[in-house]
C-alpha cells in the first residue's frame, strides 16, 4: 500500500540513491501492483502474504479484463515523474514489471507458495486455460511496461522470479514466450530503452533467458560470470541476435555480511571476469534487511573506485 502513495514511494525510492549516489533510481513498487487494474484483486496477510481468489477454470477466467494503466495506477506515472525530476540526467530512472508466469503462480494458487503444484497442475491438465491466464496477464503487463516508460522509466526490468521452478522444456512453453512479447512490446514503441530481466535460481536457464532479445541477463549468485558471460553470447547466437548481450549481477548479497577485505576481493573479481564493458555491477538478488550500511557503501565505493587494466 505504500507503494501508491507517490510522495512514500518518492521517498522510498530516492533514500538509496541520496545515501550512496548509484547510477540508478529504482522505483518503490510491486509486481503485484496492476493486477486489481486487470479484475485481479488482492489482499495482504501479515504472515501469509497476498492472498487472493484463485483462477482455476473459465468461468474463474472471466473476471480478468485488460488493464488501462492510467486509470488503475496512476500513483506509478506521478511516482516516476517526480523521481525523474529529482534525480536529474546523470541517474537513471529504473521501471519494473513482473512477468506473466510469476504473475500467474499467484492467481493460480492463490497466494504464495514454496511448490507450485496448482500452477503445475493446470499446466499439464489443463495447458490452454493457463495460457490463456499468461496470455491476458502479457498483453496488459506490456502496457503497463510502455505506461512506465511513458512516464519517466528509462530501463525496464522484467521479473519472472518463479520461473527458475520449471523444467527447461515447461520455461519454452509457458514463460519465454510471454517474457518476449513484453519486450517485443517495448522494443517496438522504444527502441532504445533498455531491457534486463531476473529470474531467481536461473543457473540452468541463461541462454533461454538470452534467446528472448532482452539486452541485460541479470546473473544471480549461483553462476561464475566469467562463465555466465560466455552462455549469455551463445544463447544469443543460437536464437540468431547479434552482438554478446549484456548481463547484470552477481555479488551474493550474504558477502555484505562479511568483513570489507572480502567485499572488495569477491566484488572486484566479479568485476574483472565481467570485463570492462557491457556489465552493469549489482548484487545476485535483493540486499538483505540486516546488511550493515556502512558495509553496503563500501560496496558501492569498491566499485565506483575499481579500474580495468589497460
Amino acid at each position: 500500500q505504500r507503494s501508491e502513495i507517490p510522495e512514500v514511494a518518492v521517498e522510498v525510492s530516492l533514500q538509496p540513491w541520496r545515501n550512496y549516489k548509484t547510477d540508478g533510481c529504482i522505483l518503490f513498487s510491486d509486481i503485484l501492483t496492476p493486477l486489481p487494474g486487470m479484475g485481479c484483486e488482492f489482499s495482504i496477510d501479515e504472515k501469509l502474504g497476498p492472498i487472493m481468489e484463485p483462477i482455476r477454470n473459465y468461468e474463474d477466467l472471466k473476471k480478468m479484463r485488460p488493464i488501462d494503466p492510467s486509470s488503475a495506477a496512476p500513483f506509478v506515472a506521478e511516482t516516476l515523474k517526480i523521481l525523474r525530476d529529482e534525480v536529474g540526467p546523470e541517474t537513471a530512472v529504473l521501471g519494473f514489471v513482473g512477468c506473466p508466469y510469476t504473475l500467474a503462480t499467484y492467481l493460480v494458487e492463490g497466494k504464495t507458495s514454496k511448490e507450485y503444484l496448482e500452477i503445475k497442475k493446470m499446466a499439464f491438465n489443463e495447458p490452454k486455460l493457463l495460457h490463456s491466464i499468461l496470455q491476458n496477464l502479457a498483453d496488459s503487463i506490456g502496457e503497463y511496461a510502455l505506461y512506465q516508460v511513458e512516464n519517466g522509466a528509462q530501463l525496464i526490468q522484467i521479473f519472472d522470479s518463479w520461473a527458475g521452478h520449471l523444467s527447461p522444456r515447461d520455461y519454452d512453453e509457458f514463460a519465454a514466450p510471454y517474457q518476449k512479447q513484453i519486450l517485443d512490446k517495448v522494443k517496438a514503441k522504444y527502441p532504445d530503452i533498455p531491457t534486463v530481466i531476473y529470474i531467481k535460481h536461473s543457473g540452468a536457464l541463461i541462454e533461454k533467458m538470452a534467446g528472448t532479445g532482452v539486452d541485460v541477463v541479470s546473473l544471480d549468485w549461483t553462476v561464475d560470470m566469467e562463465v555466465g558471460r560466455e552462455r549469455v553470447t551463445n544463447g544469443r547466437k543460437a536464437a540468431g541476435l547479434e552482438g554478446v548481450g549484456g548481463v547484470q549481477g552477481n555479488l551474493d548479497p550474504s558477502i555484505l555480511m562479511s568483513n570489507h577485505d572480502i567485499i572488495k576481493e569477491r566484488a572486484e573479481e566479479i568485476l574483472r571476469k565481467a570485463g570492462p564493458t557491457g556489465h552493469v555491477m549489482n548484487l545476485g538478488h535483493g540486499i538483505e534487511a540486516c546488511t550493515p550500511e556502512e558495509n553496503a557503501h563500501f560496496f558501492i565505493e569498491t566499485v565506483r573506485n575499481f579500474r580495468h587494466d589497460a
